[in-house]
């Protein structure tokens, strides 16, 4: 594999379809993208993890609805990791790539040497999608279930949307020779094309009564499915992660008999939606006289974003209801 092609299917989500089979899909692979999320801050190695796998999650699901503007993964919990946020802003125009962005809220004390899913605690998952001005706001939730965050979403897929969903993940540290050690991720995802499913009871086969995929599918779906399965189970984590083998490649070797269809991959970027303006317009809300509990030592208003680190200093006059005019400070 020539650099040219590994570069080509870095930060790049691979839309595809089984036809044989009725299942949709998408192969993420993430390089830099990872590298500007997780260079912003100095997680410890389980937190970098948990962060990792969120943002390879948010790639993959985000690139399979028809988004106008922001979708969103957050996971909230009582662990060590008390909050995950990741964003998905779809492309501005035709052509132009998505933008991908991740934070995490978390105890240090209480971070130890254990898996990254042991820093987890009781919890939810949620999905939340915002198309916009003017279009209603979508918010699911479904219980932290399973030993993967990966599982999280598939639980969440069965009980909120009753699409059979499945997901395989590969993430870590690369250390290829003459290369500086950073992260990598790639994954796949499958998903039954969405249709009425009937056959999903009050309870479901999975931890606490959440359904299962098995739940929703009849005995030709089911073996459709499972047979996808099976072939999805034999991938190796260098083969998702790359830099290697193809994304084309690697879905030919998994499921050349059930028809793959490749359509037009999507790029993706580390990308951050702050600025003075959106700093300026959170606080519009205020008076000087609460204004003035926010300001500094030195008589400054200041807001970090934790999202790309970038920092904010701005003078109490020109900020909230009452300010003054800015004058180009």
């Amino acid at each position: 594999m020539t650099l040219g092609s590994k570069i080509a299917w870095d930060d790049t989500v691979l839309p595809f379809q089984l036809d044989r089979s009725d299942i949709r899909g998408r192969v993420a692979r993430l390089d830099g993208v990872l590298s500007g999320i997780l260079k912003q801050h100095n997680y410890p190695a389980p937190v970098e993890a948990l962060v990792a796998e969120m943002a390879l999650l948010t790639a993959l699901i985000g690139q399979t609805i028809k988004l106008r503007w922001k979708l969103s993964l957050q996971i909230q919990t009582k662990g060590a990791v008390r909050m995950i946020a990741t964003d998905f802003y779809a492309p501005e125009a035709e052509g132009e790539p998505a933008r991908i962005r991740a934070y995490a809220s978390f105890d240090p004390d209480r971070i130890n040497d254990g898996p990254a899913m042991a820093q987890i605690g009781e919890g939810y998952f949620a999905i939340l999608m915002d198309q916009g001005k003017g279009m209603q706001p979508y918010q699911g939730i479904t219980p932290l279930t399973g030993q993967t965050l990966a599982s999280c979403a598939e639980a969440y897929f069965a009980q909120s949307e009753q699409l059979p969903t499945k997901f395989a993940l590969s993430f870590g540290q690369s250390t290829e020779p003459g290369v500086p050690q950073h992260w990598r991720a790639g994954g796949i995802m499958v998903q039954h094309m969405p249709k009425a499913s009937p056959f999903a009871t009050d309870g479901g086969s999975g931890e606490g009564g959440l359904l299962h995929a098995e739940d929703l599918l009849n005995e030709d779906e089911g073996e459709h499915w499972n047979r996808v399965n099976f072939h999805l189970a034999t991938v190796e984590d260098m083969e998702l992660i790359g830099p290697t083998l193809p994304s084309t490649d690697l879905l030919f070797r998994l499921f050349h008999e059930e028809g793959p269809r490749v359509f037009d991959a999507l790029p993706v970027r580390f990308g951050c939606t702050c600025s003075e303006e959106r700093v300026r317009q959170s606080l519009s809300i205020y008076s000087a006289k609460d204004i003035s509990t926010m300001t500094t030592a030195e008589g400054r208003v200041t807001a970090d974003c934790q999202f790309c680190g970038a920092h904010y200093d701005l003078d109490p006059a020109t900020v909230g209801f009452e300010a003054e005019e800015v004058s180009g400070e």
